[in-house]
């Protein structure tokens, strides 16, 4: 689907297909309850493992100091759970936890279905009607050094050109969207559906392909933290290019 002139928009402008302004919309709603959700999840387990199991009594990859369950002792004495001394134990706490994980992983897991239909709505039809080739693909002549230096120095000192109203988008820009679009939100979904039991029993390999659960957990996470940064530095540079006529131009086209 190609996109028209936008009447209502700048002399000599393109402005923001009616399919482009709806998925963004509903996606930016569902990535604002992925991040709440996600953050209340990982303050009632704020550790991070790789391979395929992991709790609060093994070595984590990483601890986060969020909630009160950060780095708490108190555990009564380990209890093996086989016959080998460096097989897994358990324990049980002997103190309370934060643990509001139900409804959490519930409205996440909804939130992340008005993630991934949009956005694969937004991949078809971005595929089959041209907008990535015109519009976020950026030219190979485009990805000299000197130009990605050039534009990533403007960008630091938040040199950024006036808002065309329309998908006029520059270097960086343009290399960032298509990371996002193709490699990060991807890669943040297929993490995702990993850590559900109901998905992985019908594909196993997802287990395999990411080493197990926790890893795919800890990949999610990365992941969600770039995606993260990537909404504040989109953010800032829609404050900075002109706010009022970019949300203008991706809520009302005008």
């Amino acid at each position: 689907m190609a996109e028209g002139p936008d009447q209502a928009g700048s002399p000599g402008g393109e402005g923001h297909a009616r399919w482009v302004r709806l998925s963004h919309g509903i996606i930016t709603l569902s990535v604002l309850i992925l991040a709440f959700s996600g953050f209340e999840i990982l303050m009632v387990h704020p550790r991070l493992y790789w391979g395929k199991a992991g709790n609060d009594l093994t070595p984590a990859l990483l601890e986060l100091p969020i909630s009160r369950n950060y780095k708490h002792g108190g555990y009564d004495k380990p209890v093996p759970l086989t016959e080998r001394a460096s097989g897994p134990v358990s324990a049980n706490r002997t103190y309370d936890i934060f643990n509001e994980n139900g409804w959490g992983r519930s409205l996440h897991f909804l939130a992340a279905w008005f993630l991934l239909l949009p956005g694969l709505l937004y991949l078809l039809l971005g595929l089959l009607g041209g907008h990535f080739r015109s519009h976020i693909w950026p030219r190979v002549r485009d990805l000299a050094p000197r130009q990605i230096w050039g534009d990533l120095v403007a960008h630091l000192r938040l040199r950024i050109p006036a808002a065309s109203g329309g998908p006029r988008y520059g270097l960086l820009q343009k290399c960032a969207y298509s990371f996002v679009i193709f490699v990060a939100a991807p890669l943040m979904v297929a993490t995702g559906l990993t850590m559900s039991p109901a998905v992985t029993a019908v594909f196993p390999f997802l287990l395999d392909f990411f080493g197990g659960i926790q890893s795919a957990r800890t990949i999610h996470f990365f992941t969600s933290a770039v995606l993260l940064l990537f909404v504040i530095v989109h953010v800032v540079m829609v404050v900075r290019s002109g706010f009022r006529r970019q949300i203008r131009a991706m809520t009302v086209g005008r």
